[in-house]
């Protein structure tokens, strides 16, 4: 997901200390009435973006409603997870001990889709979840040194990841608005089509006169509301509530034996370098909000947690894990800095991912409802990327040459699917995804005019490393 621009990296040190006898907000263990609340709105805010990586990779595997369900309880299993050891970690080894979530990220979905495309038909998630394990391998080695790489990885280029994240990932809604089926008979008619603009138009009014709790859960309003609209008219269906088990722990290696294909591998790995900055980019903005000094030693922590949650992830059925960037806007919005909240909410997210029943509750969200909702979802990731391309200085030609080039490269694989048909099977892997394609074009280009041959850069101070 989206993170905040980066900014100066602060020096290791000690971090600031509260007045003798305080408790820094940190480490503050509220009241059950004001943690359980606090602990929902994280969950609430975040939710869906849990869920949006299997929805969509199940679907373009051809997975049944089953298969989709254990799916998702693997996200929520593996989210509540990687966030209980984010917020209390484990000594020096892991955990940043912010109000930092972890989960799937949706920077994995595209490159993820063209590696399912690229692969036989049964071989889709075990090739998935070979290059996912790499990946968690990749983050693991790199992250404590991965402070020294920032330079190479400043807004500019960061902004046109997530831009394309938001652009490449479009369609996927725009089709799940027509009845996501494109053989059924009613794809794309005109009921799809309302039930979808009427999910759209609920989120609106949502977020234009709500207040408070009911605005930040807007899109889960939406999902809500127009579930119900679309039960009169049999455009819902709750059998997957009747089949799918109250309790049961995802079973390892469901999915099949991980596959390790070296394309895959590449694109997945270009992808776990965005998410490993757009982490770091989270830890400092959280310990700006926290007022509590995010050092290298306490990056390298938070990155290490990223990586054994990625690697572990594909055992159960994750994928890519790394911060959600609309938890630290909870955390800025609401001023409840306490971890135990978030650890909360990663607890709450494991009893989820246990109970596949509620993980069914999900898939029997009507196509067009998760269309109306992903244009949202997915918009707004674009938005982010805008935003902070908007701080990277594009009142530079050179800027602008870099940012131009690079988003033609990641969104010609979405104006010609065909384009790279003729290159070999490796690079149609990474070149197909138009993030992957994107983002090598950004770090290339940023070498070249900012890097090579001049002492000028663009890019934050690297952070010291553990």
């Amino acid at each position: 997901m989206a993170q905040p621009a980066m900014g100066p990296a602060p020096a290791d040190g000690p971090c600031p200390t509260p007045p003798e006898g305080a408790v820094h907000p940190v480490d503050e263990k509220l009241p059950a009435a004001r943690l359980v609340p606090a602990a929902l709105q994280h969950i609430a805010a975040m939710y869906a973006g849990v869920v949006t990586p299997p929805l969509i990779i199940g679907q373009a595997v051809g997975l049944d409603t089953a298969g989709q369900t254990r799916l998702i309880a693997a996200s929520l299993l593996i989210a509540g997870l990687a966030t209980v050891l984010q917020t209390l970690g484990i000594a020096n080894f892991a955990g940043n001990r912010l109000p930092f979530v972890n989960a799937a990220s949706s920077a994995g979905i595209a490159p993820m889709l063209a590696i399912a495309e690229t692969s036989a038909r049964g071989h889709q998630l075990p090739a998935i979840y070979g290059a996912v394990m790499v990946a968690g391998v990749f983050c693991l080695l790199v992250g404590p040194f991965f402070g020294r790489l920032l330079r190479f990885f400043p807004p500019l280029v960061t902004g046109v990841v997530i831009t394309l994240i938001g652009v490449t990932l479009m369609p996927v809604p725009v089709s799940w608005a027509q009845g996501g089926d494109k053989n059924a008979a009613d794809f794309g008619s005109m009921k799809n089509l309302a039930l979808a603009a009427f999910t759209l138009a609920v989120i609106l009014l949502f977020q234009r006169f709500a207040r408070g709790f009911l605005h930040q859960v807007a899109l889960l309003l939406g999902l809500l509301i127009g579930t119900l609209a679309a039960i009169p008219f049999g455009m819902a269906d709750f059998s997957a509530l009747r089949s799918a088990p109250v309790a049961a722990l995802p079973t390892p290696f469901s999915f099949g034996a991980p596959e390790f294909q070296p394309a895959a591998i590449l694109s997945l790995c270009i992808v776990m370098l965005v998410l490993m900055t757009e982490s770091s980019a989270g830890m400092l903005a959280i310990g700006e909000i926290c007022e509590r000094r995010t050092d290298g030693r306490t990056i390298a922590r938070g990155l290490r947690t990223d990586g054994i949650a990625t690697l572990l992830g594909p055992v159960f059925g994750g994928f890519p894990t790394s911060a959600f960037a609309q938890n630290v806007g909870v955390v800025s919005l609401t001023r409840v800095r306490s971890r135990y909240v978030v650890a909360v909410a990663g607890a709450a997210l494991l009893v989820l991912g246990a109970f596949p029943v509620l993980g069914a509750v999900v898939s029997t969200v009507p196509m067009p409802v998760l269309g109306g909702a992903g244009i949202v979802l997915f918009g707004s990731i674009a938005v982010s990327g805008i935003r902070t391309l908007s701080e990277a200085g594009l009142d530079d030609s050179s800027n602008i040459i870099l940012v131009a080039v690079a988003l033609g490269a990641g969104i010609v694989p979405l104006a010609a699917p065909t384009f790279y048909a003729g290159f070999p099977a490796w690079a149609q892997t990474v070149l197909g995804s138009g993030i992957s394609a994107g983002a090598l074009a950004a770090v290339l280009l940023n070498l070249f005019f900012h890097h090579l041959g001049t002492r000028s850069t663009v890019a934050a101070p690297a952070l010291k490393s553990s």
